[in-house]
Protein backbone atom coordinates (compact mmCIF):
# COMPACT_ATOMS: atom_id res chain seq x y z
CA UNK A 1 0.00 0.00 0.00
CA UNK A 2 0.76 3.82 -1.35
CA UNK A 3 0.55 6.49 1.31
CA UNK A 4 -0.93 9.94 -0.06
CA UNK A 5 2.61 11.53 0.93
CA UNK A 6 4.04 8.89 -1.30
CA UNK A 7 2.10 9.08 -3.55
CA UNK A 8 2.14 12.94 -3.77
CA UNK A 9 6.40 13.08 -3.79
CA UNK A 10 6.43 10.69 -6.76
CA UNK A 11 4.25 13.35 -8.40
CA UNK A 12 6.56 15.80 -8.03
CA UNK A 13 9.59 13.49 -9.12
CA UNK A 14 8.05 12.63 -12.30
CA UNK A 15 7.43 16.20 -13.37
CA UNK A 16 11.05 16.66 -12.72
CA UNK A 17 11.29 19.08 -9.54
CA UNK A 18 14.15 19.04 -7.15
CA UNK A 19 14.10 21.46 -4.64
CA UNK A 20 11.77 21.78 -1.93
CA UNK A 21 11.71 24.40 1.08
CA UNK A 22 9.82 24.24 4.58
CA UNK A 23 9.50 24.61 7.81
CA UNK A 24 7.31 21.92 8.82
CA UNK A 25 4.67 21.46 11.10
CA UNK A 26 1.44 18.87 11.73
CA UNK A 27 0.66 17.80 8.49
CA UNK A 28 3.93 18.14 6.25
CA UNK A 29 5.80 17.15 9.29
CA UNK A 30 3.79 13.83 8.81
CA UNK A 31 5.13 13.98 4.73
CA UNK A 32 8.43 14.36 5.49
CA UNK A 33 9.05 10.48 6.04
CA UNK A 34 7.93 10.38 2.17
CA UNK A 35 10.79 13.21 1.06
CA UNK A 36 13.30 10.78 3.13
CA UNK A 37 12.61 8.07 1.03
CA UNK A 38 13.21 10.35 -2.29
CA UNK A 39 15.86 12.54 -0.51
CA UNK A 40 18.76 12.00 -3.02
CA UNK A 41 16.27 13.22 -6.31
CA UNK A 42 14.48 15.83 -4.84
CA UNK A 43 16.28 18.35 -2.08
CA UNK A 44 14.17 19.64 1.22
CA UNK A 45 16.15 22.98 2.44
CA UNK A 46 14.95 23.51 6.04
CA UNK A 47 14.66 27.30 6.48
CA UNK A 48 13.95 29.40 9.52
CA UNK A 49 10.79 31.53 8.94
CA UNK A 50 7.78 30.49 6.02
CA UNK A 51 8.90 33.92 5.13
CA UNK A 52 12.09 33.04 4.08
CA UNK A 53 10.98 29.33 2.38
CA UNK A 54 8.64 30.92 0.49
CA UNK A 55 10.98 33.83 -0.89
CA UNK A 56 13.58 30.91 -1.83
CA UNK A 57 11.09 28.55 -3.53
CA UNK A 58 9.97 32.32 -5.47
CA UNK A 59 13.07 32.74 -7.07
CA UNK A 60 14.33 29.03 -7.45
CA UNK A 61 11.22 29.53 -10.07
CA UNK A 62 11.98 32.29 -11.77
CA UNK A 63 15.97 31.29 -12.01
CA UNK A 64 15.07 27.72 -13.41
CA UNK A 65 11.57 28.59 -15.45
CA UNK A 66 11.05 25.33 -13.43
CA UNK A 67 8.62 25.00 -9.71
CA UNK A 68 10.05 24.85 -6.98
CA UNK A 69 7.92 23.12 -3.81
CA UNK A 70 6.86 25.57 -0.71
CA UNK A 71 5.72 23.26 2.09
CA UNK A 72 4.66 24.15 5.24
CA UNK A 73 1.60 24.06 7.45
CA UNK A 74 -1.71 26.03 6.73
CA UNK A 75 -1.81 28.69 9.15
CA UNK A 76 1.91 29.95 8.66
CA UNK A 77 2.13 29.05 5.18
CA UNK A 78 -1.20 31.09 4.43
CA UNK A 79 -0.22 34.31 6.21
CA UNK A 80 3.68 34.31 7.01
CA UNK A 81 4.33 32.58 3.85
CA UNK A 82 2.22 34.86 1.84
CA UNK A 83 5.29 37.01 0.87
CA UNK A 84 6.62 34.70 -1.66
CA UNK A 85 3.68 33.60 -2.96
CA UNK A 86 2.64 36.78 -3.74
CA UNK A 87 5.46 38.16 -5.35
CA UNK A 88 5.36 34.57 -7.65
CA UNK A 89 1.68 36.07 -8.45
CA UNK A 90 2.83 39.30 -9.54
CA UNK A 91 6.07 38.18 -11.76
CA UNK A 92 4.70 35.01 -12.75
CA UNK A 93 7.48 33.22 -11.36
CA UNK A 94 6.86 29.01 -11.15
CA UNK A 95 5.87 27.69 -7.89
CA UNK A 96 3.78 24.72 -6.25
CA UNK A 97 2.38 25.08 -2.82
CA UNK A 98 1.70 22.28 -0.53
CA UNK A 99 -0.37 23.23 2.23
CA UNK A 100 -3.04 21.33 4.43
CA UNK A 101 -6.01 22.32 6.74
CA UNK A 102 -4.33 22.04 10.53
CA UNK A 103 -8.28 20.25 11.53
CA UNK A 104 -6.26 17.47 13.81
CA UNK A 105 -8.24 14.74 11.95
CA UNK A 106 -11.33 15.72 11.66
CA UNK A 107 -12.71 18.85 14.82
CA UNK A 108 -12.28 21.39 12.18
CA UNK A 109 -16.35 21.63 12.35
CA UNK A 110 -15.32 22.06 16.07
CA UNK A 111 -13.53 25.39 16.12
CA UNK A 112 -10.18 23.25 16.99
CA UNK A 113 -6.84 25.56 17.39
CA UNK A 114 -4.89 26.33 13.65
CA UNK A 115 -7.99 24.99 11.80
CA UNK A 116 -7.96 26.42 7.64
CA UNK A 117 -10.95 24.25 6.54
CA UNK A 118 -13.05 27.31 6.69
CA UNK A 119 -15.62 26.27 9.09
CA UNK A 120 -17.20 28.21 11.68
CA UNK A 121 -14.79 29.13 14.02
CA UNK A 122 -11.69 29.00 11.90
CA UNK A 123 -10.09 30.02 9.26
CA UNK A 124 -9.74 29.28 5.50
CA UNK A 125 -6.94 28.53 3.57
CA UNK A 126 -8.19 28.21 0.06
CA UNK A 127 -9.74 31.97 0.31
CA UNK A 128 -6.31 32.82 1.45
CA UNK A 129 -4.59 31.37 -1.35
CA UNK A 130 -7.17 31.61 -3.90
CA UNK A 131 -6.66 35.28 -4.62
CA UNK A 132 -2.94 35.37 -5.33
CA UNK A 133 -2.44 32.16 -6.79
CA UNK A 134 -3.13 31.14 -10.30
CA UNK A 135 -4.72 27.73 -9.39
CA UNK A 136 -5.89 26.19 -6.16
CA UNK A 137 -7.20 23.20 -5.48
CA UNK A 138 -8.73 21.42 -2.57
CA UNK A 139 -7.91 18.00 -1.55
CA UNK A 140 -10.36 15.34 0.32
CA UNK A 141 -8.75 12.37 -0.89
CA UNK A 142 -5.46 10.65 -1.31
CA UNK A 143 -6.70 10.64 -5.15
CA UNK A 144 -7.98 14.24 -5.25
CA UNK A 145 -4.18 15.44 -3.65
CA UNK A 146 -2.46 13.27 -6.63
CA UNK A 147 -4.36 15.01 -9.05
CA UNK A 148 -4.09 18.38 -7.63
CA UNK A 149 -0.69 18.32 -7.25
CA UNK A 150 -0.59 16.77 -11.51
CA UNK A 151 -2.76 20.58 -12.12
CA UNK A 152 -0.91 22.38 -9.77
CA UNK A 153 2.45 21.63 -11.88
CA UNK A 154 0.73 22.16 -14.94
CA UNK A 155 -0.91 25.43 -14.31
CA UNK A 156 2.52 26.63 -12.57
CA UNK A 157 4.10 25.92 -15.82
CA UNK A 158 2.69 26.80 -18.83
CA UNK A 159 2.03 30.59 -19.42
CA UNK A 160 1.63 32.91 -17.82
CA UNK A 161 3.26 31.08 -14.84
CA UNK A 162 2.79 31.50 -11.80
CA UNK A 163 1.96 30.06 -8.10
CA UNK A 164 -0.16 26.92 -7.89
CA UNK A 165 -1.46 25.37 -4.28
CA UNK A 166 -2.92 22.22 -3.15
CA UNK A 167 -4.26 22.40 0.15
CA UNK A 168 -4.71 18.88 1.63
CA UNK A 169 -7.01 17.96 4.42
CA UNK A 170 -4.70 17.20 6.68
CA UNK A 171 -5.91 13.05 7.55
CA UNK A 172 -5.14 12.21 4.17
CA UNK A 173 -1.77 12.84 3.93
CA UNK A 174 -1.34 9.62 5.66
CA UNK A 175 -3.44 7.97 4.50
CA UNK A 176 -2.83 4.48 2.48
CA UNK A 177 -4.61 4.59 -1.15
CA UNK A 178 -6.41 1.78 -2.97
CA UNK A 179 -5.07 -0.45 -5.23
CA UNK A 180 -7.71 0.63 -7.66
CA UNK A 181 -8.49 4.03 -6.83
CA UNK A 182 -11.43 6.03 -8.00
CA UNK A 183 -10.95 8.35 -10.28
CA UNK A 184 -8.37 6.82 -11.92
CA UNK A 185 -4.85 8.20 -11.78
CA UNK A 186 -2.11 8.66 -14.97
CA UNK A 187 0.83 9.39 -14.96
CA UNK A 188 1.82 13.47 -14.95
CA UNK A 189 3.60 13.16 -18.47
CA UNK A 190 0.33 13.24 -20.54
CA UNK A 191 -1.20 16.13 -17.83
CA UNK A 192 2.22 18.18 -18.82
CA UNK A 193 2.94 18.12 -22.69
CA UNK A 194 2.16 21.47 -24.52
CA UNK A 195 3.53 23.27 -27.51
CA UNK A 196 2.75 27.32 -26.87
CA UNK A 197 1.50 28.80 -30.09
CA UNK A 198 3.39 30.77 -32.54
CA UNK A 199 2.92 34.98 -33.72
CA UNK A 200 1.12 35.41 -36.60
CA UNK A 201 3.40 36.16 -39.55
CA UNK A 202 1.69 38.96 -41.03
CA UNK A 203 1.45 40.68 -37.61
CA UNK A 204 4.99 40.42 -37.06
CA UNK A 205 5.96 41.60 -40.51
CA UNK A 206 3.86 44.60 -39.91
CA UNK A 207 5.92 45.20 -36.89
CA UNK A 208 8.96 44.78 -38.95
CA UNK A 209 7.87 47.10 -41.51
CA UNK A 210 6.66 49.79 -38.68
CA UNK A 211 10.46 49.46 -36.77
CA UNK A 212 11.66 50.67 -40.41
CA UNK A 213 9.32 53.55 -40.83
CA UNK A 214 10.10 54.81 -37.33
CA UNK A 215 12.70 57.79 -36.73
CA UNK A 216 12.95 57.24 -33.08
CA UNK A 217 11.66 53.71 -31.85
CA UNK A 218 12.15 52.38 -28.34
CA UNK A 219 11.48 48.86 -27.21
CA UNK A 220 10.03 48.60 -23.77
CA UNK A 221 11.50 45.33 -22.52
CA UNK A 222 9.76 43.83 -19.19
CA UNK A 223 9.30 40.45 -17.42
CA UNK A 224 8.57 38.44 -20.24
CA UNK A 225 11.95 39.00 -22.12
CA UNK A 226 13.74 38.09 -18.91
CA UNK A 227 11.29 35.02 -18.60
CA UNK A 228 12.05 34.01 -22.16
CA UNK A 229 16.10 34.28 -21.79
CA UNK A 230 15.75 36.11 -24.94
CA UNK A 231 18.03 38.98 -23.52
CA UNK A 232 21.06 38.50 -25.83
CA UNK A 233 18.66 37.91 -28.90
CA UNK A 234 17.01 41.66 -28.28
CA UNK A 235 20.39 42.77 -27.68
CA UNK A 236 21.96 42.20 -30.91
CA UNK A 237 18.61 42.98 -33.31
CA UNK A 238 18.17 46.18 -31.14
CA UNK A 239 22.00 47.11 -31.88
CA UNK A 240 21.62 46.00 -35.60
CA UNK A 241 18.78 47.91 -36.52
CA UNK A 242 19.78 51.03 -33.95
CA UNK A 243 16.85 50.56 -31.43
CA UNK A 244 16.89 52.03 -28.35
CA UNK A 245 16.02 49.30 -25.44
CA UNK A 246 14.78 50.18 -21.78
CA UNK A 247 13.25 47.94 -19.31
CA UNK A 248 10.64 47.81 -16.49
CA UNK A 249 11.82 47.62 -12.94
CA UNK A 250 11.97 43.23 -12.88
CA UNK A 251 13.50 43.46 -16.45
CA UNK A 252 16.31 45.91 -15.07
CA UNK A 253 19.45 44.40 -16.63
CA UNK A 254 17.77 42.16 -19.01
CA UNK A 255 20.60 43.21 -22.12
CA UNK A 256 24.18 44.87 -20.90
CA UNK A 257 23.17 48.24 -19.94
CA UNK A 258 26.27 49.22 -21.04
CA UNK A 259 25.64 49.06 -24.80
CA UNK A 260 25.03 51.62 -27.28
CA UNK A 261 21.07 51.28 -27.24
CA UNK A 262 20.54 50.76 -23.52
CA UNK A 263 18.76 53.68 -21.71
CA UNK A 264 17.88 51.89 -18.70
CA UNK A 265 15.32 51.46 -16.51
CA UNK A 266 11.91 52.97 -16.63
CA UNK A 267 9.87 54.74 -13.86
CA UNK A 268 10.54 57.74 -11.03
CA UNK A 269 12.66 55.64 -9.70
CA UNK A 270 14.67 54.72 -12.65
CA UNK A 271 16.72 56.59 -15.06
CA UNK A 272 15.66 60.09 -16.74
CA UNK A 273 17.46 58.90 -19.60
CA UNK A 274 14.88 55.85 -20.26
CA UNK A 275 11.95 58.24 -19.63
CA UNK A 276 12.98 61.05 -22.32
CA UNK A 277 14.23 58.09 -24.58
CA UNK A 278 10.55 56.98 -24.31
CA UNK A 279 8.97 60.54 -24.32
CA UNK A 280 10.43 61.22 -27.85
CA UNK A 281 9.93 58.24 -29.05
CA UNK A 282 7.65 58.27 -32.35
CA UNK A 283 7.05 54.39 -32.16
CA UNK A 284 6.90 51.89 -28.66
CA UNK A 285 7.44 48.65 -28.82
CA UNK A 286 6.32 46.96 -25.71
CA UNK A 287 7.84 43.35 -25.17
CA UNK A 288 6.65 41.47 -22.42
CA UNK A 289 6.28 44.77 -20.53
CA UNK A 290 2.68 45.77 -18.40
CA UNK A 291 3.56 49.03 -18.61
CA UNK A 292 2.31 49.41 -15.40
CA UNK A 293 2.11 53.03 -14.31
CA UNK A 294 4.81 52.42 -11.30
CA UNK A 295 7.08 52.46 -14.19
CA UNK A 296 5.64 54.82 -16.73
CA UNK A 297 5.70 57.58 -13.94
CA UNK A 298 2.17 57.09 -13.26
CA UNK A 299 1.14 57.51 -16.54
CA UNK A 300 2.61 60.56 -17.19
CA UNK A 301 0.55 61.96 -19.69
CA UNK A 302 3.85 63.51 -21.41
CA UNK A 303 5.76 60.10 -22.02
CA UNK A 304 3.19 57.59 -23.38
CA UNK A 305 0.71 59.66 -25.63
CA UNK A 306 -1.73 57.33 -27.41
CA UNK A 307 -2.50 58.34 -30.85
CA UNK A 308 0.36 60.89 -31.33
CA UNK A 309 3.47 57.86 -30.81
CA UNK A 310 2.29 54.34 -32.84
CA UNK A 311 2.05 51.87 -29.78
CA UNK A 312 2.70 47.64 -30.10
CA UNK A 313 2.22 45.39 -27.85
CA UNK A 314 4.06 41.95 -27.67
CA UNK A 315 2.70 39.71 -24.59
CA UNK A 316 1.88 35.88 -24.40
CA UNK A 317 -1.04 36.53 -23.02
CA UNK A 318 -3.77 38.69 -24.61
CA UNK A 319 -5.50 40.53 -21.77
CA UNK A 320 -2.39 41.95 -20.94
CA UNK A 321 -2.08 44.07 -24.46
CA UNK A 322 -4.11 46.93 -24.65
CA UNK A 323 -4.18 46.16 -20.96
CA UNK A 324 -2.74 50.19 -19.58
CA UNK A 325 -2.52 51.91 -22.90
CA UNK A 326 -4.55 51.25 -25.94
CA UNK A 327 -2.38 50.05 -28.62
CA UNK A 328 -2.02 49.83 -32.71
CA UNK A 329 -0.91 46.34 -32.92
CA UNK A 330 -0.99 43.66 -30.65
CA UNK A 331 0.80 40.17 -30.69
CA UNK A 332 0.13 37.69 -28.78
CA UNK A 333 3.13 35.25 -28.84
CA UNK A 334 6.46 34.69 -26.45
CA UNK A 335 8.17 37.35 -27.02
CA UNK A 336 11.28 35.25 -27.94
CA UNK A 337 9.61 33.75 -30.90
CA UNK A 338 8.56 37.61 -31.82
CA UNK A 339 12.64 38.37 -31.27
CA UNK A 340 13.19 35.19 -33.96
CA UNK A 341 11.13 36.17 -36.61
CA UNK A 342 11.86 39.82 -36.37
CA UNK A 343 15.71 38.51 -37.23
CA UNK A 344 14.68 36.30 -39.76
CA UNK A 345 12.93 39.21 -41.53
CA UNK A 346 15.53 41.74 -41.58
CA UNK A 347 15.01 45.03 -39.98
CA UNK A 348 16.49 47.97 -41.96
CA UNK A 349 20.00 48.89 -40.93
CA UNK A 350 20.31 52.51 -43.34
CA UNK A 351 18.92 54.34 -40.45
CA UNK A 352 20.82 52.85 -37.69
CA UNK A 353 23.76 55.26 -37.75
CA UNK A 354 21.00 58.69 -36.96
CA UNK A 355 18.82 56.47 -33.99
CA UNK A 356 22.61 55.91 -32.54
CA UNK A 357 23.29 59.40 -32.81
CA UNK A 358 20.07 60.43 -31.39
CA UNK A 359 20.60 57.35 -28.36
CA UNK A 360 23.96 58.77 -27.64
CA UNK A 361 22.70 62.79 -27.46
CA UNK A 362 19.89 61.18 -24.69
CA UNK A 363 22.72 59.57 -22.97
CA UNK A 364 24.63 62.88 -22.53
CA UNK A 365 21.37 64.81 -22.14
CA UNK A 366 20.38 63.03 -19.16
CA UNK A 367 23.79 62.14 -17.36
CA UNK A 368 23.09 58.06 -18.24
CA UNK A 369 25.81 56.16 -16.70
CA UNK A 370 27.13 59.20 -14.36
CA UNK A 371 25.92 59.28 -11.03
CA UNK A 372 25.63 62.83 -9.35
CA UNK A 373 28.31 64.51 -7.08
CA UNK A 374 27.17 63.77 -3.54
CA UNK A 375 28.77 62.81 -0.37
CA UNK A 376 28.53 61.53 2.94
CA UNK A 377 29.58 62.99 6.53
CA UNK A 378 32.58 62.21 8.37
CA UNK A 379 32.73 59.03 9.25
CA UNK A 380 30.04 57.99 7.02
CA UNK A 381 29.22 56.52 3.45
CA UNK A 382 26.46 58.02 0.77
CA UNK A 383 24.57 55.18 -1.26
CA UNK A 384 26.13 56.29 -4.20
CA UNK A 385 29.40 55.01 -2.77
CA UNK A 386 28.11 51.75 -2.46
CA UNK A 387 26.58 51.63 -5.78
CA UNK A 388 29.77 52.60 -7.54
CA UNK A 389 31.84 50.22 -5.85
CA UNK A 390 29.72 47.57 -6.71
CA UNK A 391 29.75 49.08 -10.70
CA UNK A 392 33.64 48.30 -10.38
CA UNK A 393 33.22 44.94 -8.38
CA UNK A 394 30.45 42.95 -11.22
CA UNK A 395 32.21 40.55 -13.37
CA UNK A 396 30.16 37.58 -15.61
CA UNK A 397 30.29 35.62 -12.38
CA UNK A 398 28.90 37.70 -10.30
CA UNK A 399 24.75 37.76 -9.05
CA UNK A 400 23.35 40.63 -7.57
CA UNK A 401 20.12 40.88 -5.54
CA UNK A 402 18.60 44.11 -4.21
CA UNK A 403 16.08 44.77 -1.32
CA UNK A 404 13.95 47.25 -1.14
CA UNK A 405 14.19 51.33 0.20
CA UNK A 406 16.60 53.97 -0.86
CA UNK A 407 19.18 51.67 -1.52
CA UNK A 408 17.55 50.25 -4.16
CA UNK A 409 16.16 53.00 -5.79
CA UNK A 410 19.87 54.29 -5.98
CA UNK A 411 20.67 51.06 -7.22
CA UNK A 412 18.34 50.83 -9.81
CA UNK A 413 18.89 54.72 -10.46
CA UNK A 414 22.69 54.63 -10.86
CA UNK A 415 23.90 51.19 -11.56
CA UNK A 416 24.78 49.75 -15.09
CA UNK A 417 24.61 46.33 -15.44
CA UNK A 418 27.31 45.32 -17.31
CA UNK A 419 25.97 41.77 -18.08
CA UNK A 420 23.10 40.59 -19.13
CA UNK A 421 20.35 39.29 -16.53
CA UNK A 422 22.44 38.92 -13.39
CA UNK A 423 20.29 41.12 -11.37
CA UNK A 424 17.49 40.05 -9.17
CA UNK A 425 14.45 42.31 -8.13
CA UNK A 426 11.41 41.85 -5.42
CA UNK A 427 9.59 43.54 -8.97
CA UNK A 428 6.51 42.34 -8.11
CA UNK A 429 5.68 43.60 -4.83
CA UNK A 430 8.93 45.52 -3.56
CA UNK A 431 9.20 43.90 0.07
CA UNK A 432 11.16 44.33 2.36
CA UNK A 433 12.79 41.74 3.26
CA UNK A 434 13.33 39.71 0.19
CA UNK A 435 16.77 40.20 -1.04
CA UNK A 436 18.72 37.77 1.93
CA UNK A 437 16.39 34.78 0.85
CA UNK A 438 16.45 35.56 -2.81
CA UNK A 439 20.10 35.37 -2.49
CA UNK A 440 20.43 32.25 -0.54
CA UNK A 441 18.40 30.31 -3.27
CA UNK A 442 20.59 32.22 -6.11
CA UNK A 443 23.64 30.59 -4.50
CA UNK A 444 21.76 27.51 -4.24
CA UNK A 445 20.90 27.68 -7.94
CA UNK A 446 24.01 28.90 -9.05
CA UNK A 447 26.64 26.91 -6.88
CA UNK A 448 29.66 28.71 -9.57
CA UNK A 449 28.77 31.86 -9.24
CA UNK A 450 29.44 34.89 -6.57
CA UNK A 451 26.00 36.57 -5.13
CA UNK A 452 25.89 38.99 -3.18
CA UNK A 453 22.66 40.88 -1.70
CA UNK A 454 22.65 44.47 -1.36
CA UNK A 455 19.80 45.47 1.44
CA UNK A 456 19.08 48.67 4.14
CA UNK A 457 19.48 47.47 7.69
CA UNK A 458 15.37 47.64 7.73
CA UNK A 459 15.41 44.98 5.37
CA UNK A 460 18.16 42.60 6.19
CA UNK A 461 16.94 42.62 9.88
CA UNK A 462 13.65 41.14 8.96
CA UNK A 463 14.78 38.17 7.01
CA UNK A 464 18.55 38.02 8.22
CA UNK A 465 17.93 34.60 9.76
CA UNK A 466 18.33 33.29 6.59
CA UNK A 467 22.27 33.59 7.16
CA UNK A 468 22.14 30.41 9.12
CA UNK A 469 20.12 28.34 6.66
CA UNK A 470 23.56 29.50 4.34
CA UNK A 471 25.57 28.06 7.00
CA UNK A 472 24.13 24.77 6.66
CA UNK A 473 23.49 25.01 3.19
CA UNK A 474 27.29 25.63 2.88
CA UNK A 475 25.87 28.67 0.40
CA UNK A 476 28.83 31.44 1.18
CA UNK A 477 26.41 34.64 -0.23
CA UNK A 478 28.11 38.56 0.54
CA UNK A 479 25.32 40.43 2.64
CA UNK A 480 26.18 44.25 1.50
CA UNK A 481 24.25 46.20 4.17
CA UNK A 482 23.58 49.37 3.27
CA UNK A 483 23.03 50.42 7.49
CA UNK A 484 21.54 53.91 7.76
CA UNK A 485 20.05 52.97 11.22
CA UNK A 486 16.17 53.73 9.95
CA UNK A 487 14.19 53.34 7.09
CA UNK A 488 15.90 55.85 4.30
CA UNK A 489 13.29 56.21 2.06
CA UNK A 490 10.32 56.83 4.68
CA UNK A 491 12.59 59.37 6.71
CA UNK A 492 13.25 61.21 3.52
CA UNK A 493 9.58 61.73 2.15
CA UNK A 494 8.84 62.65 5.93
CA UNK A 495 10.79 66.18 5.72
CA UNK A 496 10.55 67.65 9.00
CA UNK A 497 7.71 65.28 10.40
CA UNK A 498 9.96 62.18 11.01
CA UNK A 499 8.57 59.42 13.41
CA UNK A 500 8.34 55.96 13.62
CA UNK A 501 11.71 55.50 11.19
CA UNK A 502 14.80 55.55 13.13
CA UNK A 503 16.26 52.31 14.57
CA UNK A 504 18.83 51.71 17.18
CA UNK A 505 22.02 50.27 16.30
CA UNK A 506 22.50 46.58 15.42
CA UNK A 507 25.66 44.57 15.46
CA UNK A 508 25.02 43.00 12.00
CA UNK A 509 28.45 41.90 12.23
CA UNK A 510 28.20 39.87 15.48
CA UNK A 511 25.21 38.49 14.53
CA UNK A 512 26.38 37.08 11.21
CA UNK A 513 29.65 35.55 13.30
CA UNK A 514 27.09 34.00 15.94
CA UNK A 515 25.29 32.60 12.94
CA UNK A 516 28.66 30.51 11.59
CA UNK A 517 29.45 33.15 8.92
CA UNK A 518 31.55 36.34 9.15
CA UNK A 519 31.20 40.00 9.91
CA UNK A 520 32.69 43.10 8.66
CA UNK A 521 32.50 47.17 9.46
CA UNK A 522 32.81 49.46 6.66
CA UNK A 523 32.64 53.12 7.52
CA UNK A 524 35.19 54.93 4.27
CA UNK A 525 34.04 54.36 0.61
CA UNK A 526 37.80 53.33 -0.04
CA UNK A 527 37.46 50.46 1.74
CA UNK A 528 34.21 49.11 0.05
CA UNK A 529 35.98 47.15 -2.57
CA UNK A 530 38.17 45.48 -0.83
CA UNK A 531 35.55 44.66 1.55
CA UNK A 532 33.64 42.89 -1.05
CA UNK A 533 36.64 40.68 -2.37
CA UNK A 534 37.43 39.87 0.18
CA UNK A 535 34.62 38.53 1.74
CA UNK A 536 34.23 36.88 -1.53
CA UNK A 537 37.30 34.89 -0.98
CA UNK A 538 36.11 33.49 2.22
CA UNK A 539 33.73 30.17 2.21
CA UNK A 540 31.14 31.23 4.66
CA UNK A 541 28.37 33.62 4.38
CA UNK A 542 29.61 37.48 5.39
CA UNK A 543 27.87 40.17 6.57
CA UNK A 544 29.38 43.90 5.30
CA UNK A 545 27.84 46.66 7.66
CA UNK A 546 28.29 49.46 5.61
CA UNK A 547 27.46 52.43 7.82
CA UNK A 548 25.26 54.87 5.34
CA UNK A 549 25.30 58.26 6.39
CA UNK A 550 21.41 58.82 7.87
CA UNK A 551 21.16 62.30 6.14
CA UNK A 552 22.11 60.30 2.91
CA UNK A 553 18.72 61.04 0.34
CA UNK A 554 17.21 58.85 -2.14
CA UNK A 555 15.92 62.06 -4.02
CA UNK A 556 18.97 62.46 -6.32
CA UNK A 557 18.32 59.32 -7.89
CA UNK A 558 14.65 60.16 -8.43
CA UNK A 559 13.23 61.70 -11.70
CA UNK A 560 10.14 63.73 -11.19
CA UNK A 561 11.35 66.96 -13.55
CA UNK A 562 8.72 67.46 -15.88
CA UNK A 563 9.43 65.58 -19.64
Amino acid sequence: MVKTSEHVVDTLIDAGITRAFTLPGLGVTWSLPAFYERRDELDVVLTRSEWIASIMAQTTGRLTGKPAVLMGQGPWLTTVGAAGILEAHFTGSPMVVLTETSDYGGYGQMGVYQTMTGDYGGADAMASLKPITKYATYANTPEEAVYGVQMAVKHASLPRRGPAAVVMKTSIIREEMKAESLPRLYDSAGYLRHRPSKPDPEAVAELARLIDAAKRPVIVAGNGVLQSGSGAALEVLADRAGIAVATSYNAKGVIEETQAVSVGMLGNWGHRCANVAVAQADLVVMLGASMGPDYTRFRDPAMVRPGDQTLVQVDIDARNAGWVYPVDLAITADVRDVIDLLTEIGLKVETRGSRLGAIAAVQKETGYGVLPQVSARQGYLHHADLVRAIQGFLTPEDYLALDAGANRIWATFGLRMPYRERLLVPGGTGIMGWGPPAAAACKLVHRDKRVTCLAGDGGFMMTLQVIATCVQQKAPVVFLVSNNSGLGMVRDNLGDTQIAVDFGEVDFAGMAQAMGGHGMRVSHPDQLRDALEEAHRMDVPVVIDAKVDPEARHHEACDHAPL
